[in-house]
């Protein structure tokens, strides 16, 4: 450690709010540069490797072959798959001297189907896998959390080729078997979940969530098994209701209740129920947006949802993507004249109505359910409006926030929420890239196919952080053995020149055993404790320390993990730390 490119630090970065952000950068794994962008130092990249090296072993495992592509991409594969615009803002695009456009690579679909189009022409060739570890790049706008989601960062991502769909569905589930042993092997809880595919296209989809009360993504899972990304979830649909004794639609006076508690407190005053007291699940709440598609297009959108449910942000963007959603202000209010705000009803709202603004409601807005909502004039809503009956939307969207106690679209019970960090994404991408860019072999008829594909992608650099946020304690990092910068960190506790030359015998007796030994032989004015301090913040598993009970031939073995302390003769060191 005297020459070791480290300095450990004592205080929080300011920036820092998650655990594996604060340790991995006090304990000297990596350095801001700027807003999720990030250096890698020695200790940080060894940890890296041995991620790496875990997730080789196991692609290797199923006959998927590594290959490298560059970061700096053209344009045209991306034109022809109609991603270059659909991907918007969210990748860092560029020109060359000869002005040429270029990105900076969010994801290689494209350049593996080329890939194998140049080189592969026949059914013989496969199935096919293909992997690589490289840098990618997506222009975030909120880089948090540190190397959790940064700008840039570090992926595995492999595809599958294969003739048939259940070719693909093999090599699919030879893909999710590895997946699993990965993340065995990494250490931490995780959960396998249903997902969207989103802007990578494709059919069926899973995501691999390490369980973390930090991480960004929320899931749902239920007693029977059913777990699935909130973004992915469906709405149990309630069955239609007969309407034939329903009151007639009528609007009343509502003055000073632009909010659904306002109005559910003016309602049990001026408009009381005979059976139980009206309730924000009583009243349809309508909540516009605009969508910006990814031509700079800007489309107004509404969305009817019972008034006791928000709308959920990330199940919105999963559904209108590639659009991106922006909140509806004042100027457009002004351009939509139709529109009262805070009385907003269904009669303003369609593609039939004078504003024309496209209406989509929740599942839960069945035919023949009654509601309250606004009557499009200041102070004023409407009381027993219809669905089916009075107005008729142009169609429903899953973007209603899930809540517990919601049942699971399987039928196995009622959900419950928890908080992940996306670890992995497997996709069955089927023939969408294929076709787009012409991967065609000829099948053992002669005729020529269209090849179908699958996307399987691992966040290498966020695995780092996804350990520390589960491997970590009061006192620093606490890495799980396969994935340590080092087996042993040695700690000089003392001056003497006997324990220090003992000290550094133990260093050449453990490297010579091939153990990789981080050793503290810092002298001068480290102290002892400061050395102890730096030893549980880096987080080695197994620390051993030479100190005052080497004269009578005994170290001090302590596990990083538990805290246990054992006195252990010398002799007896090497067959200690094997078992």
């Amino acid at each position: 450690m005297s020459r070791l490119f480290l300095r450990t630090l004592r205080d929080d970065p300011a920036d820092a709010e998650v655990p594996s952000h604060k340790l991995l950068v006090r304990a000297g794994y990596v350095r801001r540069v700027a807003p999720g962008i990030y250096s890698w130092l020695p200790l940080g990249l060894k940890v890296l490797a041995n991620v790496e090296k875990i997730i080789r072993e196991e692609m290797e495992s199923i006959g998927s072959q590594e290959v490298r592509f560059p970061a700096l991409l053209p344009r045209e594969p991306y034109e022809a798959s109609g991603r270059w615009t659909d991907y918007g803002p969210n990748v860092f695009r560029l020109k060359d001297r000869k002005g040429n456009d270029m990105m900076l690579g969010p994801t290689h679909e494209e350049f593996f189907t080329l890939l194998v189009k140049d080189l592969y022409s026949s059914y013989k060739d496969l199935p096919l896998s293909l992997y690589q570890i490289q840098t990618k790049y997506r222009d975030e706008a909120r880089p948090r959390a540190g190397i959790l989601r940064g700008r840039e960062f570090i992926m595995k991502d492999s595809y599958s080729f294969d003739v048939d769909d259940e070719g693909l569905a093999a090599s699919y589930q030879a893909h999710r078997e590895a997946y699993v042993r990965i993340f065995d092997r990494l250490g931490f809880e995780y959960v396998i979940v249903h997902a969207q595919s989103g802007a990578m296209g494709g059919s069926a989809s899973e995501e691999f969530l390490a369980v973390s009360e930090t991480g960004e993504d929320t899931f749902v899972r239920s007693p029977g098994g059913y777990a699935a990304n909130v973004e992915a979830v469906t709405t149990v649909v309630p069955d239609a209701i007969p309407y034939d004794d329903a009151p007639a639609a009528h609007a009343e006076q509502t003055p000073g209740t632009p909010t659904i508690d306002t109005l559910v407190a003016h309602l049990n005053e001026a408009f009381p129920r005979d059976d139980r007291p009206w309730a924000a699940s009583d009243t349809l709440k309508n909540v516009l947006v605009i969508l910006r598609h990814p031509d700079g297009t800007r489309e107004p959108l509404a969305i009817g949802l019972p008034g006791d449910r928000e709308v959920d942000a990330k199940r919105l963007e999963a559904v209108v993507t590639p659009a991106e959603v922006e909140p509806f202000e004042d100027k457009d209010f002004a351009a939509n004249p139709a529109l009262v705000k805070g009385y907003i009803g269904p009669g303003a709202l369609g593609a039939e109505s004078d504003s024309g603004i496209r209406y989509l409601v929740d599942p839960r807005v069945v035919e023949g359910t009654r509601w309250v909502t606004g009557a499009n004039v200041e102070g004023s809503h409407v009381i027993d409006l219809v669905a089916g009956r009075d107005f008729t939307p142009d169609g429903t969207i899953e973007a209603a926030e899930i809540r517990p106690g919601d049942p699971a679209p399987d039928g196995s019970g009622p959900l419950e929420l928890a908080r992940g960090i996306e670890m992995g994404h497997i996709f069955q991408l089927g023939r969408l890239y294929a076709d787009a860019l012409g991967l065609k072999v000829l099948d053992e008829n002669g005729k020529l196919v269209t090849v179908t594909m699958g996307s399987y992608g691992v966040g290498v650099s966020r695995a780092v952080a996804a350990v520390a946020e589960y491997a970590h304690d009061d006192l620093g990092l606490v890495w799980p053995k396969e994935l340590s910068p080092f087996d042993v960190h040695l700690v000089l506790a003392g001056k003497d020149e006997a324990v220090v030359a003992g000290a550094e015998q133990v260093y050449q007796d453990l490297i010579g055993e091939g153990l990789e030994v981080l050793f503290d032989d810092r002298l001068g004015k480290v102290s002892p404790g400061v050395k102890f301090k730096d030893a549980e913040l880096i987080g080695v598993p197994t620390i051993v320390v030479v100190g005052k009970g080497f004269v009578d031939g005994v170290v001090e073995v302590k596990d990083r993990a538990t805290g246990e302390r054992t006195d252990v003769p010398l002799a007896d060191l090497i067959a200690h730390l094997r078992g």
